[in-house]
């Protein structure tokens, strides 16, 4: 039978609420996970989480039984509380009715195989969690390989840009890198490096993509340095016809990663 945690002097209860902290999560090797969509999709993906809370008055729920028995034939635990613990844990007034604590993710470069995907979502020293998020989203929208994070960009595993990638960290593989890691093994086999930027007057629409396309985007405020522009094979532009002179990062990504799509994926369902 689970065990029950309902004393917020409990150390286990500290131990999770401090994965908030990105210390504490390199330190434990450990991030949070919130909601009964986020670890099903996660359990579904095959990850489950080492420990995780559920409410009392959900323990009945279908989805929830189902996520204790896979964490218990994992080797983790899962923990009856109540919903004040649960709000410790996530920081949110109206928690979520499970919270799961998941072993980090590989983000290793080399764990990525081009060959996956046409489609390929590169970001430089993006900084919001929730563009990130979005950004993650977009990319299991669009059945693209994965996502790259180059520089000092956000942490992926912050509860913020868990929370807005809705599952999407669990089904898009993530990798993080240097630039000066990320463009020799770039070359080092088949792909178009192709830049959002406004340094530009190639119009998004008209470029041709060719397969495997990186979609690079910028950093928020500063967009793409010039050394990262020289580099890309094709730099292209979105139309700006208001007041407007950019885009979100993440809106600007997705307009883009669909636009490449059109190319990649004709009507057909081939990928060209």
């Amino acid at each position: 039978m689970p065990r029950s945690i309902t004393a917020y002097s409990n150390p286990l209860v500290k131990r999770v609420q401090g994965l908030r902290d990105k210390r504490h999560r390199r330190e434990e090797g450990l991030f949070l996970a919130e909601g009964l969509r986020i670890l099903t999709e996660a359990r579904e993906t095959g990850r489950v989480p080492e420990l995780m809370f559920y409410a009392a008055a959900s323990a009945r729920h279908p989805l929830v039984i189902a996520l204790i028995d896979a964490v218990e034939a994992a080797g983790g635990e899962a923990i009856e509380t109540t919903e004040a613990i649960l709000s410790k844990l996530s920081g949110k007034d109206n928690p979520q009715s499970v919270v799961g604590a998941f072993a980090t993710l590989d983000t290793s470069l080399d764990r990525i195989d081009r060959t996956d995907s046409p489609i390929w979502l590169v970001a430089e020293r993006l900084r919001d969690p929730g563009n990130l998020g979005t950004i993650l989203r977009t990319g299991d929208a669009v059945g693209a390989g994965g996502l790259i994070l180059i520089g000092d960009s956000v942490d992926p595993f912050s509860t913020e840009a868990v929370r807005a990638s809705m599952g999407a960290l669990f089904t898009m593989p993530l990798a993080r890198t240097t630039w000066d890691a990320f463009l020799p093994w770039l070359r080092g086999g088949p792909g178009q490096l192709v830049g959002l930027s406004l340094r530009t007057d190639t119009d998004y629409r008209a470029a041709t993509y060719q397969a495997p396309t990186f979609l690079l985007t910028g950093n928020e405020a500063q967009g793409l340095p010039r050394e990262a522009e020289d580099a890309c094979d094709l730099l292209v532009k979105l139309p700006m016809r208001g007041k407007a002179d950019s885009l979100n990062a993440a809106v600007a990504t997705a307009v883009m990663a669909y636009q490449v799509l059109s190319q990649h994926v004709p009507l057909s369902g081939a990928i060209r």
